[in-house]
C-alpha cells in the first residue's frame, strides 16, 4: 500500500487546550510550513532565525511556542519583547496575541511613537507578560525608567532588515546591549542581507537557521506581467484604465518609492473626469497621522476601498487578506528581494494572484536583476491601445541641464612648493598698537598692586 505523508494537525503540536480552543475560534487546523519547522526550535530554547516569504504566517510561528510556554506571573515588567519596525505591526501583533490568548492569562499591550506615552506609561507600569513596541517609543520607555529589561526571557525582532533600512540600527543595538545576557534570541524576516547576517553574527548564540524556500523562489501562485511604461503620467493613464476596465480589481495593493509619488498618484486619481475613484482608493505613508494609516488599512481590509497605494517602509509586515493583485507602481530601488516581498501580499492561502509592473527604462536593470534572482521572466504586455501616452514629465524625470551662462569656478589649486622657515621678524605676534600696549601695561601693573600677600 502508499504510504501517504500525514498532514500534522495543531494538536500534533501538544498546544495547550486554551490555545487550541483559541486557534479553533479563528479556524484554523493545521499549521503552516513555518509554523510547523519553527515551533520545536523554539521550545528547545535555542536561538532561532526563520526566514520565509510574507503570507506564510511567520506571525503564529513565533507566538504558538511562546503563549504555550508562558506561565502564570503578577511581576509588572515583561518576560517576552517583541520589537517591530511600524506601529501598524506593533497593532497587528497585540491583535494576534489577544485571539491566541482568549482562554488564558497573558497580559499585553503595545507601545509606538506617535501614541500617548503617559498612557502607554501606565500600561507598562501596571504590569504585563509581553510587550510589543517600536525601537524608538521602546528606548523612551527605558530612559523614563518605567521599563525595565531585568525579566526579559525571550526577545523578538520581526522584519529587522526593514528596521535597518529605517534607520533604527542605533536603537536596536541599544537594545541588545541592555538586554539580559541569558535570554533567547529569535528573528523572523521575508529577506536575510549582510548587515542582518552581521548583527546575528554579534548577538546570537548558534542560532538555528528555518529557512523555508529559497530566498530568490517566487511564489508558484502568482501570474506575474509588466507593462513597458514611458513616465509617470502615462502610468496614471493606464492604472485608470486598468482600474476602470478590469471587474477582477477589487483589492489592489499599490507600490511606489516614496510618499510624494503615492501622494500624487492619489491627486492625479481625483482629479475632475476621475472623481468617480475618491472613495475607492486610500493612502498609507509616514506622514499620514496615525488614526489616517489605521483607517487607510482597515478600509483596505472590509473592502471599502479597492485600490491601497503604500510605500514599502509602512505595508511591511502587514497581514491584508484576499489581496487580488499587487501592482508595482515603481520597481524597487535597491534589492531585487523587495521584489518577490511584494509581490508575496497577493496569491495567498491557495489563491492565485496577480502582480503587474509598470516598467520604465531606467528600470531595466533591476527588471534583470529580478529575474536573475527568480530564475524567470516577466511576462511582458502590450500597452492597450486605450492609454493614453503622456510627453509631460514630472521634475524628477526631466533631464538635468546646466545653464550654459553660468561660469565654471576656477580649480581649487594646492600649493605644492618648498616650504620655508619664516624669519624671526615675521614671527612676532601682533600685540595692536602702541595705546593698546600701554593699557594693557597699565591694567597688569594694577593687578600687581592688588595682588594679596
Amino acid at each position: 500500500m502508499p504510504k501517504f505523508p500525514i498532514m500534522t494537525t495543531f494538536k500534533d503540536l501538544n498546544l495547550s487546550k486554551q490555545i487550541l480552543n483559541a486557534l479553533s475560534d479563528i479556524g484554523f487546523e493545521s499549521p503552516t510550513p513555518i509554523q510547523e519547522k519553527a515551533f520545536p526550535v523554539i521550545m528547545s530554547g535555542k536561538d532561532a532565525v526563520g526566514i520565509a516569504q510574507t503570507g506564510t504566517g511567520k506571525t503564529f510561528a513565533y507566538l504558538l511556542p511562546i503563549l504555550k510556554q508562558l506561565t502564570y506571573s503578577e511581576q509588572r515588567q515583561p518576560r517576552v519583547l517583541i520589537v517591530v519596525p511600524t506601529r501598524e505591526l506593533v497593532v497587528q501583533v497585540v491583535d494576534e496575541i489577544a485571539k491566541l490568548s482568549k482562554y488564558m492569562q497573558a497580559r499585553c499591550t503595545g507601545v509606538y511613537g506617535g501614541g500617548n506615552i503617559n498612557i502607554q506609561k501606565q500600561k507598562v507600569y501596571d504590569g504585563i507578560d509581553i510587550l510589543v513596541a517600536t525601537p524608538g517609543r521602546l528606548i523612551d520607555l527605558t530612559l523614563s525608567r518605567t521599563l525595565q529589561f531585568n525579566s526579559i526571557q525571550k526577545l523578538v525582532i520581526d522584519e529587522v532588515d526593514e528596521m535597518l533600512n529605517l534607520g533604527f540600527r542605533s536603537q536596536l543595538i541599544k537594545i541588545l546591549d541592555i538586554l539580559p545576557e541569558k535570554r533567547q534570541n529569535l528573528m523572523f524576516s521575508a529577506t536575510l542581507n549582510e548587515d542582518v547576517e552581521m548583527m546575528i553574527e554579534n548577538y546570537f548564540y548558534k542560532p538555528e537557521y528555518i529557512e523555508l524556500i529559497s530566498r530568490g523562489t517566487p511564489l508558484e501562485k502568482i501570474i506575474q506581467q509588466a507593462y513597458n511604461v514611458p513616465n509617470f503620467y502615462t502610468k496614471v493613464n493606464l492604472l485608470e484604465h486598468l482600474l476602470r476596465t478590469e471587474k477582477n480589481f477589487s483589492k489592489v495593493l499599490l507600490f511606489v518609492k516614496n510618499k510624494k509619488i503615492a501622494d500624487d498618484i492619489f491627486k492625479a486619481l481625483v482629479t475632475p473626469g476621475r472623481d468617480e475613484f475618491t472613495e475607492e482608493i486610500g493612502v498609507i505613508h509616514s506622514n499620514k497621522s496615525q488614526p489616517q494609516r489605521f483607517s487607510a488599512v482597515k478600509k483596505f481590509d472590509e473592502g471599502t476601498h479597492r485600490l491601497l497605494i503604500a510605500t514599502d517602509v509602512i505595508a511591511r509586515g502587514l497581514d491584508l487578506k484576499d489581496v487580488t493583485h499587487v501592482i508595482n507602481f515603481d520597481m524597487p530601488s535597491k534589492e531585487a528581494s523587495a521584489y518577490i516581498h511584494r509581490i508575496g501580499r497577493t496569491g495567498r492561502a491557495d489563491k492565485t494572484g496577480i502582480a503587474l509592473s509598470f516598467i520604465t527604462k531606467l528600470n531595466l536593470p533591476m527588471q534583470k536583476e529580478i529575474e536573475a534572482l527568480m530564475k524567470k521572466k516577466l511576462e511582458m504586455l502590450e500597452l492597450p491601445e486605450a492609454v493614453v501616452i503622456d510627453e509631460n514629465l514630472t521634475q524628477d524625470e526631466k533631464p538635468v541641464t546646466r545653464d550654459k551662462s553660468l561660469k565654471k569656478l576656477p580649480k581649487h589649486v594646492t600649493p605644492t612648493g618648498a616650504f620655508h622657515e619664516k624669519k624671526d621678524k615675521n614671527k612676532k605676534v601682533n600685540l595692536g598698537g602702541k595705546r593698546r600696549q600701554e593699557n594693557l601695561r597699565r591694567i597688569a601693573e594694577k593687578n600687581v598692586r592688588n595682588r594679596p600677600f
